[in-house]
């Protein structure tokens, strides 16, 4: 008799963990992540955060969630619906079913699932009888209970034993879709290699999962996704916030300047300050400031003195540095700023994702003060274009504004590790001791990009400020007509900066019926949808934008191809009006969102036919 489970095959599959935010969801869900990764599966991932730092246990509004998209082919999103769901209480199931497949899989602790926490998670009735689950493969299973079971010779304390009962969920998961058990293993062995009974509990759990989901026939047949076919090289799975960092880094050693970070902690943005203070091996030198203004003033204090200057911040932060990005300005600085969208206004929606800070970055500041900005697209571009804004930042010697945002920063996906040979070459205007007439306001007549005098040589004693710079000296100066005259040079220098910036690029026909626009993070989305169209025979293309100031030199070319332009962000629509002031002759239509989550394929697909049919 066969004893080998059934099996399928499947492209793409997409799974949902949730629970209380003490339940370890994110930590499972990236456990199976990088199992998956290790696999050979191209997989993209969505940490979704409670809003509140300590939300009632048991609510809604403290659920916890992580959507992993893995696949054989190539993965531009987390997935728009899961096909399994792992819901540890009441409220997980509450805040997820809708976003759940019809015929999915539903992975519940049926020890949490009684009256107090239904009440607790707003329900009136027990929820598998008021969500109508009759259209999910529903496994109920005494997650909890067979976790204490299978520790409870190990004399852990009750606390302690609940804890690992995440890793009794991911063991089912890991049945469920054929995966080992090893890298996790291998993970306990590492995480905890003082702490032997926390590995030998961990173990244990996980095993007792996978065991448990081998004997239950609900959970057949098991779940198969073959290896993606994917460039040779050296992989790892990495997040937007790391990404920044090691971008970061890497210009660093590039250009032969340490980095000093000048940050304040904030949601979703902190990610990227604590990785950088740990690489003091790198020269790093990390100062966590008492607010933003602190920490953005320490770092053009560090610019000035030589190094590769960096704050990062989310948009509350982004409003307080505003003047002080004044100053970078007017000092004619290289700065890099990294601004980590998330909702709002005021503290919003702390750890959801958003696109609503693009006027401000592009306007946001008194007088005429212009700042190159540029958008990083997925969470492994965050490290392409993090290194871009620092090459930008030293060449031409003005604060740039790299754009990511919290479905970036948090989410994950493989990137394959470069070659420093193969990043480009930065070479900042330094200019060398000895200089005779040297004029710190002196400027190189292509690019208006005045030199970066390192203090301390002899010859190159200068002064800077926020006063008006003489045009020459660099001297306080009243002159009108050397006010007007350096407005206009710092804003020509900045639109200058055009000709570095690669053409854009059109995905699909060059022209036709529907041009679609986006830029930041929308892009898997946006991708994914124009790629599934196009192969339905639609005449549909794509154009996403990196570069936001300056824009692309050829992209008035590229608008007038098309009879339509559909404009998707998540905002009221910031981007279609920046683009409305620059190219008055095109219209340009809108599809905004603004709830705190990303773009589903589905609703840009619906919303894309609909114009088209127009």
């Amino acid at each position: 008799m066969d004893t080998k489970p059934r099996s399928i095959e499947l492209e793409e599959v997409s799974i949902r963990f949730s629970g209380d935010s003490g339940d370890g969801m994110q930590l499972t869900g990236t456990l199976f992540s990088n199992t998956a990764a290790l696999f050979g599966n191209d997989l993209s991932t969505f940490p979704d955060y409670p809003s509140e730092i300590r939300a009632p246990q048991g609510t809604v509004g403290g659920v916890s969630g992580f959507q992993v998209h893995v696949g054989h082919s190539q993965i531009n999103t987390p997935g728009d619906y899961a096909d399994v769901l792992v819901a540890m209480n009441p409220a997980a199931l509450k805040a997820n079913t809708k976003w759940i497949k019809t015929g999915g899989t539903i992975i519940l602790d049926k020890d949490n699932f009684d009256e107090k926490g239904f009440l607790k998670a707003g329900y009136t009735d027990n929820p598998l009888k008021a969500e109508k689950l009759d259209k999910f493969n529903v496994i109920d299973a005494p997650i909890t209970s067979l976790t204490k079971e299978a520790i409870k010779d190990l004399g852990l304390d009750n606390k302690s034993a609940v804890r690992t009962k995440n890793m009794f969920a991911l063991g089912m998961v890991f049945y469920l879709f054929n995966r080992t058990l090893d890298y996790t293993f291998d993970f306990f062995e590492i995480k905890f290699k003082k702490r032997p009974l926390i590995i030998e509990a961990n173990k244990r759990v996980l095993q007792a999962g996978f065991n448990y989901a081998e004997t239950i026939e609900a959970l057949t047949p098991v779940i198969k996704v073959k290896q993606a076919e994917i460039e040779k090289g050296k992989y790892r799975t990495l997040n937007g916030n790391v990404a920044t960092a090691w971008g970061l880094l890497v210009a660093s050693e590039k250009v032969g300047k340490e980095i000093f970070v000048g940050s304040y902690p904030i949601t979703p943005a902190t990610g990227i300050l604590e990785e950088l203070s740990l690489r003091k091996d790198l020269g790093v030198k990390s100062f966590q400031a008492e607010d933003e203004i602190a920490g953005i003033c320490s770092a053009i204090g560090a610019s000035f003195t030589g190094s590769l200057a960096v704050t990062t911040t989310s948009g509350p932060g982004l409003s307080l540095k505003s003047e002080a990005i004044g100053l970078a300005v007017m000092t004619e600085l290289p700065l890099v700023i990294v601004n980590v969208q998330r909702g709002g206004p005021s503290t919003g929606l702390p750890t959801k994702t958003e696109q609503a800070d693009l006027l401000q970055v592009l306007y946001g500041r008194s007088g005429e003060c212009p700042v190159p900005v540029l958008a990083a697209s997925t969470p492994s571009d965050c490290f392409n274009y993090a290194y871009e804004a620092a090459k930008i930042a030293l060449e031409h010697m003005t604060p740039v504004i790299l754009l990511t945002d919290g479905f970036l920063g948090n989410g994950s996906e493989p990137w394959k590790i470069p070659s420093m040979a193969d990043m480009p070459e930065i070479n900042p205007p330094l200019i060398p001791e000895g200089i005779e007439n040297f004029q710190p306001y002196a400027r190189n007549n292509k690019t208006l990009v005045r030199g970066w005098a390192i203090p301390g040589k002899k010859g190159l004693e200068h002064r800077v400020g926020g006063l008006e710079k003489d045009a020459i000296t660099g001297s306080v100066s009243h002159d009108p007509l050397n006010h007007q005259k350096m407005v206009e040079t710092r804003e020509g220098k900045v639109n200058r900066i055009v000709k570095d910036v690669p053409d854009l690029e059109v995905e699909g026909n060059v022209s036709g019926e529907l041009l679609i626009i986006g830029w930041g993070s929308t892009y898997g989305h946006l991708l994914t949808a124009f790629r599934e169209l196009e192969a339905e025979g639609k005449k549909i293309s794509l154009a996403h934008f990196r570069y936001i100031r300056p824009l692309p030199k050829n992209t008035r070319k590229v608008l007038s191809k098309f009879k339509k332009i559909v404009v998707c962000e998540l905002n009221l629509g910031q981007f279609a009006n920046y683009l409305r002031m620059n190219f008055q002759e095109f219209e340009f239509k809108q599809y905004n969102k603004i709830q705190g989550l990303p773009f589903t394929v589905i609703e840009l697909k619906e919303h894309f036919i609909k114009l088209l049919e127009e």
